[in-house]
Order: C-alpha cells, then sequence, then structure tokens
C-alpha cells in the first residue's frame, strides 16, 4: 500500500454535515453520527439536573474536616485564604514577575498555579526533534506557564511511548518555544493591566522522516492525550479548557523529497488532530507554523516547497505561518541564538492573536514582464504593500538558468505594490527555469508590519520563501 493510500485512510469514512462560524456542529465518522453539543446546553442541562455548571460536587464529611493551611502554604507568603471545594485560594507575593496575584492550591498539595478569571489555555506543538530545542530554567511566570504533572516537563515522549494521563499541572523546569509563547503574552497582558491566564505549554516530537508517518505516529496521540489533560485539569479547577493554538514545527524533517508528499502529509496530520480535538468537545485549532526555509534549494527543495504548497491548499484547516526562519540569527551550531528565540516567540504571539487577519507576503507567480524577457514581475499577496529591505538582488537567485543571466536590479513593480520587478542583464533561459526567493539564502522582502521587540531590535512581516516557475509572459 502507498504512502497515498496511507493517509487516506486516515480521513476516510469522515465528513461534516452541519458547520457553525466556530467549529462542527453534527460529523459522522466509521461509528455513526456525532454532535456537538454548546457550553449553553451543557449549562441547562447541568441546571435541569440540579448542579450548577463548572461546580464541584457537594463535599464529603471527611472534605470538611479543617485543612490546616499554614501547612498547605508552609513557605508561602500568603494573605486572605479561603476555601473553595477542594481548592485553597489566596493573595500572596511570589518571586518572580507576575508579583503579588492570587493563586490556588489543592488540598492534597502539589503546584501552587496562578488564579484568574477565564479558561485555562493551552498552547500545544507538534514537530521532529528540533521542536524539542529548550533552555533550562523556568518561564518568568512559573505558577501560570504550566504542563501536565506526569514529570516528563516542557517536551513530551519522543514519539516512542504513549503519554500518561493526569488532572494535575506542574510548574515547567526548561522554556520551549511555547512557553516562551505563553511568556510574551503573558508580558502583553502585565503591560495592559489585564489578568494573567493559567497557561498549559507542551511539545510533542517524533522521528518521523517523512510527513505521512508524522500523521500516523505516537507524537499526534500524545498530542490529543495533552489536549484531553488540559480539558480534565481545567474541570478539577471549575474552569474550561481552550487550544489557543497548536504550532507545527515539522517541515526540514520530511527526507522524502516529494514536496506534494509533504503537504498531504501535513493536511492528514492537520485532520487527525481536528477530528480528535472536536470529540473532546474543543473548537477548530488555529495551527501555526513558521516557515522553515531550509538549505541549497538546488539539494533540498521539498520541505520548502511543500510549505509553500500548504500555504496555498490548507483546505478548511486554520493555518497561518508566523514567520520565515530566515529572519532569526543562528550560532555556529546551526542554533537559534537566545535573543532570536525570544524573536521567533514573539512573532509566533503576534500570529496568534491576529487569527486569521495574519497574511504575511507569499509569493505565487513569476513571468516574463510583458515585451521584455530579462525583466521576471513576481506578483505576491499579503496585507499591505511591499516593501524592499536591502540591496540587490534581496534574496532572489534563478535556478536551471542556461544562459548565464545575473540579476542586476529589484525594484516594486510601479504599477502594483504587491509586485517586485527582477531585472537581468540578459534573459534567462532554460527547460526548467524557476526563480527562488529566500531559499537557503536571507530575503528584503516585507510589508509594512512592525513589532517593537524586547530584545531590542523592531520585527517586521517578511515574505515567505519560494520556488516559482517563471512563466512566459503574454506578450513576451
Amino acid at each position: 500500500m502507498s504512502d497515498e493510500d496511507n493517509e487516506n485512510d486516515l480521513i476516510a469514512g469522515h465528513g461534516v454535515i452541519v458547520r457553525a462560524a466556530n467549529g462542527d456542529v453534527i460529523r459522522f465518522d466509521p461509528t455513526g453520527l456525532v454532535m456537538r453539543l454548546s457550553d449553553r446546553v451543557i449549562a441547562d442541562i447541568a441546571l435541569r439536573m440540579g448542579q450548577q455548571p463548572g461546580t464541584p460536587s457537594a463535599p464529603t464529611v471527611a472534605e470538611q474536616e479543617t485543612i490546616d493551611a499554614d501547612d498547605l502554604l508552609e513557605g508561602i507568603d500568603a494573605w486572605g485564604v479561603t476555601r473553595d471545594g477542594d481548592w485553597l485560594r489566596f493573595t500572596a507575593r511570589m518571586p518572580c514577575a507576575q508579583g503579588v496575584r492570587g493563586f490556588r492550591r489543592h488540598i492534597d498539595g502539589g503546584a501552587a498555579l496562578g488564579d484568574g478569571p477565564g479558561a485555562v489555555l493551552g498552547i500545544l506543538a507538534l514537530g521532529g526533534p528540533r521542536a524539542a530545542l529548550a533552555t533550562q530554567g523556568a518561564p518568568a511566570y512559573p505558577h501560570h506557564i504550566t504542563a501536565p504533572e506526569d514529570d516528563i516537563g516542557a517536551v513530551g515522549m519522543a514519539g516512542i511511548e504513549p503519554a500518561p494521563e493526569t488532572d494535575r499541572l506542574e510548574p515547567l523546569r526548561e522554556c520551549t518555544h511555547e512557553a516562551l509563547v505563553a511568556e510574551v503574552i503573558l508580558d502583553w497582558q502585565m503591560e495592559k493591566f489585564e489578568p494573567l491566564p493559567l497557561i498549559v505549554a507542551r511539545a510533542e516530537t517524533d522521528n518521523a522522516p517523512s510527513a505521512a508517518d508524522l500523521a500516523r505516529g505516537q507524537a499526534v496521540e500524545n498530542l490529543i492525550t495533552a489536549a484531553r489533560n488540559l480539558k480534565t485539569a481545567a474541570a478539577r479547577m471549575g474552569k474550561r479548557a481552550k487550544i489557543l493554538a497548536i504550532h507545527l514545527d515539522y517541515a526540514l524533517e520530511h527526507v522524502t523529497g516529494d514536496a506534494t508528499a509533504y503537504r498531504d502529509g501535513m493536511l492528514a496530520t492537520m485532520q487527525r488532530i481536528e477530528d480528535a480535538l472536536w470529540s473532546l468537545g474543543y473548537d477548530k485549532p488555529l495551527f501555526v507554523a513558521r516557515f522553515e526555509g531550509g538549505l541549497d534549494p538546488v539539494t533540498a527543495p521539498a520541505a520548502l516547497e511543500g510549505q509553500w504548497e500548504l500555504t496555498w491548499n490548507h483546505g478548511d484547516h486554520r493555518l497561518i505561518h508566523s514567520a520565515p526562519s530566515y529572519t532569526f540569527a543562528r550560532d555556529r551550531f546551526d542554533r537559534p541564538t537566545d535573543d532570536a528565540r525570544r524573536q521567533m516567540a514573539e512573532m509566533t504571539a503576534a500570529a496568534i492573536a491576529a487569527g486569521k487577519n495574519w497574511r504575511g507576503p507569499t509569493l505565487y507567480l513569476a513571468e516574463r514582464e510583458t515585451g521584455d524577457r530579462a525583466t521576471i514581475r513576481v506578483t505576491a499577496q499579503g496585507d499591505g504593500p511591499l516593501i524592499l529591505d536591502g540591496d540587490t538582488p534581496s534574496g532572489f537567485a534563478l535556478i536551471g538558468d542556461e544562459a548565464g543571466a545575473t540579476i542586476t536590479g529589484v525594484e516594486i513593480a510601479p504599477d502594483d505594490p504587491q509586485a517586485v520587478l527582477i531585472r537581468c542583464d540578459t534573459p534567462p533561459e532554460g527547460a526548467n527555469l524557476r526563480l527562488a526567493y529566500a531559499a537557503g539564502t536571507p530575503g528584503g522582502l516585507r510589508d509594512g508590519w512592525s513589532m517593537e521587540s524586547r530584545t531590542g531590535i523592531t520585527l517586521h512581516r517578511w515574505a515567505l520563501p519560494a520556488i516559482l516557475p517563471v512563466h512566459e509572459g503574454r506578450n513576451a
């Protein structure tokens, strides 16, 4: 059986009958019809059964016994301690960035968790081994950025064995990309004097050699377990759970040399995740990815072209690319520097905040300019006019040229603010002539969006890499 057949098996027999703006309402799978009820309907059912939704059951006699708060909160500068079901809620002066705030701790012990209004949020991730990159040490908000209490930490089981199920949360010992994204979000909340949510961060990784293998792998199942743990941990606190985003960090690991297979495998991966999350009662998730430019485009084009294909053809999945990787500094081991990792997290957080309105410049067509075979017009789609920021060739390169042409100039087209003119000293020729942008090299094309980073630089939304066939113009 081919990889394509296996990928189709992942979604065969599944479909949607009724869909609402926030996700699917009635679906079908091989077991029959499945209906998802709204929170309002669930609340009404709970009221009819005589129980307020989200409130714990009546305590037993044993649970009503006096709790010695001094023992449970020993070593914590706490005051205003109250009992709320199985939880102690209190105000405390705790170390790190959150300062004096409200916290909670279960009467059975465990971590002191940030306590505030709203849902418990999840920032989950799925990727290859690179997604496990983390720096030692807790985030700046150790009581608000957590992971399931399974003693695994911010990075999961590496796709080797099933992740354990738990309804408890614990602080992180290290900072992955997702933990840094959570830290950025909490920084923004602090600056706006708005509530600090409790966030669960977990990355599940896999050594899968192809996107099709990733879709079928244990890492996806472990990510679903993380989502289930998020939901049960939130319910234990009388709260609802919400997945803020799922970070997809799998591109360069796809080594089969087939761009279409990468796209199809990632589509199958997202479908498998969506089906499972829907059955758990979650809305359709926002997938966010960083566009990896990769190595030499001549030797490793599949990952780059596959990602480009996915930007245009991701069906009804909610997928956005936060930033291209070429904009971030790397050390001599080709790992992002500490400042770069913070900048990556800021871009991911900005993309999550914008959601479907996040539209970085994406190149989609290269053709010879009418009447001038030495000039190639590249057309993009994005949010606003393009800006060239750098010297010629600004990240553009010719691939498959047999005429020895050199790029002599790059400019924004005077008649279209979302088009670029690539001027050459002689008409480039070749049976497989292509124009590459930011493929294995930094690019110099962006739009007008910007944000000040805590690292002291201005972040921009740079154009995504692309390798485009050069078409003949209509009158070339």
